[in-house]
């Protein structure tokens, strides 16, 4: 009998001709994750295996709680598959723990064993019966849980259900470019989108002095939780002081949020094309803010041909905290140093911009000088593992 961790594939499993390539890439994730401990790794089109030092299995279930792609997990152990060793080996188990009631729910993915799963419930039940004393069975709330796997080789047999992030392993879609402030919001949509396996680098718009270098250290802290989550993430940080005085200076009070984010997105499509990723990622809910308007949204949009992505564009604020909570960007996001969308907030921001409206006063400045100037000047930031220390990039 030999001890594992087996992986359940879960969403991974309705794939068809690119079965493989999703699981590849988990198992590559994986891989990458379990860097630096003892472990081997296998797999098949139906499950992934880890064998293990026992001692290092808090830690392993630490770092794969954090892999998207993983629907469940289970401590297994592994015996023939026939019903002999299956019997003696559940027999065995279950004599180290301390229970009075159990349920046996057995699963034959192997056809051509010679019973079906519920003979087999019911042969184990009284194996177990006929060599221990006291027990009972109680299908609805049991003490024990004994879970049987048969397959062809092997037979598998677990008591504990750990569930994981479910989604899809990053990587399995292309890269696409997070417009992450320091805010609640943006890095909950990052999140999300590495969900549905999308390589995430991040965008932070700085207007150094209007924001300050603890702001950006925030939003660097920000990327680093979300590095959690994949291999490795490059923060570029876009220097929009100029652009943003030009726009207070020369543009309708009740405009200049809107046309700053239409900047910011003229921006973020020059670092697609530039960084090869294609699709806009932000933290956008529908109407939380007056930029965030349907109106505004279409408005501001208007700008580019990217797709944007808004991952948390129908939550409500409590559900995005909750997951900000969970992801442990919550206490980061508040502490109190403004961004670019914080600073200079007019009384009254437009709601329902007009495209005309934006397009006349856009005409006051060169606009197009000034984000060139943007792309040439910006500073990317490399993040590629945890324990990195920041204080020499700031």
């Amino acid at each position: 009998m030999s001890k594992l961790i087996m992986i359940k594939y879960g969403e991974l499993s309705t794939k068809k001709g690119n079965r493989g390539f999703f699981i590849n890439t988990l198992y590559k994730n994986i891989k990458n994750k379990l860097t630096g401990l003892e472990v081997n790794i296998t797999k098949d089109r139906a499950r992934m295996y880890i064998e293990f030092k026992d001692d290092d299995l808090d830690e392993i279930k630490s770092r794969i709680d954090k892999v998207f792609g993983i629907q469940e997990y289970d401590i297994v152990y592994s015996c023939d598959s026939n019903v002999d060793s299956i019997n003696e080996e559940v027999l065995k188990l279950i004599k180290n723990i301390d229970f009075n009631t159990f349920k046996i729910n057995v699963k034959r993915s192997d056809k051509s064993f010679e019973i079906n799963s519920q003979d087999m419930n019911r042969v184990i039940a009284t194996h177990i019966f006929k060599n221990t004393e006291g027990l009972k069975v109680d299908v609805h709330n049991p003490d024990l849980m004994v879970n049987v796997e048969i397959r062809e080789k092997k037979s598998f047999i677990y008591f504990n259900k750990y569930h994981g992030l479910g989604g899809y392993p990053v990587g399995t879609q292309s890269k696409s470019l997070l417009m992450l402030s320091g805010g609640i919001d943006s890095p909950v949509a990052g999140y999300l989108a590495m969900k549905r396996g999308i390589a995430v680098d991040c965008v932070y718009f700085e207007a150094i002095p209007h924001t300050s270098l603890n702001a950006r250290e925030k939003v660097i802290s920000l990327a680093n939780k979300l590095l959690d989550y994949t291999d490795k993430i490059n923060v570029h940080i876009i220097n929009f002081t100029e652009i943003q005085e030009s726009i207070y200076k020369n543009c309708k009070d009740e405009y200049v949020i809107t046309i700053m984010r239409r900047m910011m997105y003229r921006i973020m499509e020059r670092l697609c094309s530039k960084y090869k990723a294609l699709a806009i990622i932000n933290g956008e809910s529908i109407g939380q803010v007056a930029s965030q308007t349907l109106e505004s949204m279409n408005c501001i949009n208007s700008t580019i041909n990217t797709p944007v992505i808004r991952p948390v564009a129908c939550m409500d604020k409590l559900e995005i905290i909750d997951i900000a909570r969970k992801i442990d960007t919550y206490d980061i996001s508040i502490l109190p140093y403004e961004d670019c969308c914080t600073i200079f907030v007019p009384r009254h921001p437009a709601i329902k911009p007009s495209i005309d409206v934006c397009i006349e006063e856009e005409k006051k400045f060169n606009y197009e000088e000034l984000i060139d100037k943007c792309i040439d000047n910006l500073n990317t930031i490399k993040l590629d593992k945890k324990e990195e220390k920041f204080e020499d990039l700031l």
